[in-house]
């Protein structure tokens, strides 16, 4: 397996946890947050459901400036959200699998203006900006959930609301 078969089937087996992640948000309770300082759990929910598109910002957009590039979703339903995370996820598989072996080595930037934030290959950028930054909202995600006594799905084995063999 190469490594362009190794990520999209990661992404597709994270999907299946994501997915069952966003299906649980409950839209009525959009605006709550557990802190001020946090975002909504509309807006978490949202950018948990829009971080795929960042592996098609990876692939497609070399230097990647916030000031020209950056574009936020929206979604005021389930409905919305799922579909704003499966037209990410779909647009993402198909830009991996345009990829060729060479060109995971290839530089992506990440830069506001001029000030330069990252500088890195695309496949580490793919891997920590992306994966990871996936898994780490949706963790966020389950929090919240937990925090609004809504039953957390679970990821890689059961939770304490789906029972333990």
């Amino acid at each position: 397996m190469g490594l362009k078969d190794g990520l999209i089937a990661e992404l597709k087996h994270e999907s299946a946890s994501t997915k069952k992640m966003l299906e649980r948000v409950p839209y009525d309770k959009a605006d709550w947050k557990p802190h001020e300082k946090s975002m909504t759990l509309g807006r978490l929910a949202v950018h948990v459901a829009e971080i795929p598109h960042w592996i098609s910002n990876v692939i497609n957009i070399d230097e990647f400036d916030f000031e020209k590039h950056y574009t936020s979703n929206t979604a005021n339903s389930q409905e919305e959200l799922l579909k704003v995370y499966q037209d990410n996820l779909d647009k993402a598989i198909a830009d991996l699998e345009k990829m060729e072996p060479d060109d995971f080595m290839k530089m992506w930037t990440v830069k506001k203006g001029e000030q330069v934030y990252f500088n890195m290959p695309k496949v580490v950028a793919m891997r920590g900006w992306c994966f990871s930054h996936l898994i780490h909202h949706r963790g966020q995600l389950s929090v919240y959930l937990r925090l609004l006594d809504v039953p957390v799905p679970g990821m890689y084995g059961p939770t304490a609301d789906e029972g333990f063999m």
